[in-house]
C-alpha cells in the first residue's frame, strides 16, 4: 500500500540525489539506498532503484545525447548485457550486502591514488576502450546484486579522458542499458512486483526536473571543478558504504 509519507520522502530525496549526482558524475543511489532500505526494506533496494534509475538515466542520456562517446559505449555493451543478467539472477539466490565493503575499499584506494600519484610518482593506467568491456561486466554483476555500485567506474572514465557532459552522458547510456536488462531479468524471475515498480517510478519521475536543472549548472562548471567534484564524491561514497556495513566489523 502506497502512503503519502513514503511517496513524499522518495520524491523529495530523489530530486536532490539526481540533481547532485549530475554535478559529480553520477551516484544518486548512494543517497537513495539508505532511504529505500529504511522505508521499504533491504530486498526492495535493487528492484526499486533499478526502475527509478532506468527512467532517470534514459532522460539524462537524451538531454546530453550530443556528448555521448558511442565508440566507448559499443565496447561496454557486451559486458553490460551479460553482467546485468548474471547479477540480477544472482540477486534471487544470494544476499551480497557485504560486497559493498570491497567496493568501498576500491573507491577509497582510487581517491588515495589520484591524490598521491603526482606527489610520489605512482604508476598510472592509460585506459583504452577495450578495458571497459570487462570493467562493465564486473560492474553490472555487482549492480545487479546490490542495486548500485555508485561511482565505481568514474575514475576509469576520467583516466580515459571523458570530462563533464561527455562522462555524464556516456555513463547514463551505459546505465540505461544495464537497468533495462536487469528489469527484464527481475520480472522474468518474479521479483518485480507492481508495488515495487510504482515506487521506482516515483524515484524516476522526480529525476526528470532534477536532470534538467543539473544540466544548466553543469554547463557553468569548469573541467577542473568537475574533476574535483567527481573524485570528492568517489571518496565520500567509499566512506558511506563502509559506514552502512559497519555491523560486519562490530560483530
Amino acid at each position: 500500500m502506497f502512503t503519502a509519507s513514503i511517496l513524499f520522502w522518495l520524491s523529495s530525496v530523489s530530486f536532490v540525489a539526481w540533481f547532485l549526482s549530475l554535478l559529480v558524475g553520477g551516484g544518486s543511489p548512494m543517497i537513495l539506498i539508505p532511504l529505500v532500505t529504511l522505508l521499504l526494506g533491504a530486498q526492495a533496494v535493487a528492484p526499486v532503484l533499478t526502475v527509478g534509475s532506468l527512467l532517470g538515466n534514459l532522460q539524462r542520456g537524451v538531454l546530453l545525447r550530443q556528448h555521448v562517446d558511442w565508440s566507448l559505449t559499443l565496447w561496454q555493451m557486451p559486458g553490460v548485457l551479460v553482467g546485468s543478467v548474471l547479477g540480477a539472477y544472482a540477486f534471487t539466490l544470494v544476499k551480497a550486502e557485504g560486497l559493498q565493503v570491497f567496493i568501498a575499499m576500491a573507491l577509497l584506494y582510487m581517491v588515495v591514488h589520484t591524490v598521491l600519484r603526482d606527489r610520489i610518482n605512482l604508476p598510472t593506467v592509460d585506459f583504452k576502450r577495450w578495458y571497459f568491456l570487462p570493467l562493465s561486466l564486473l560492474n553490472a554483476v555487482a549492480s545487479g546484486l546490490i542495486g548500485s555500485t555508485g561511482p565505481l567506474l568514474n575514475p576509469a572514465y576520467l583516466s580515459y579522458g571523458l570530462e563533464k557532459e561527455s562522462m555524464v552522458a556516456t555513463r547514463a547510456v551505459s546505465l540505461s542499458l544495464t537497468h533495462g536488462v536487469k528489469i527484464v531479468t527481475y520480472a522474468a524471475l518474479g521479483v518485480l512486483s507492481p508495488k515495487l515498480i510504482g515506487y521506482g517510478l516515483v524515484i524516476g519521475c522526480a529525476a526528470l526536473p532534477a536532470n534538467w536543472l543539473g544540466r544548466i549548472v553543469l554547463e557553468k562548471m569548469s573541467a577542473e571543478q568537475f574533476h574535483k567534484a567527481v573524485i570528492g564524491f568517489v571518496g565520500l561514497s567509499g566512506v558511506w558504504m563502509l559506514w552502512q556495513q559497519r555491523a560486519l566489523f562490530v560483530h
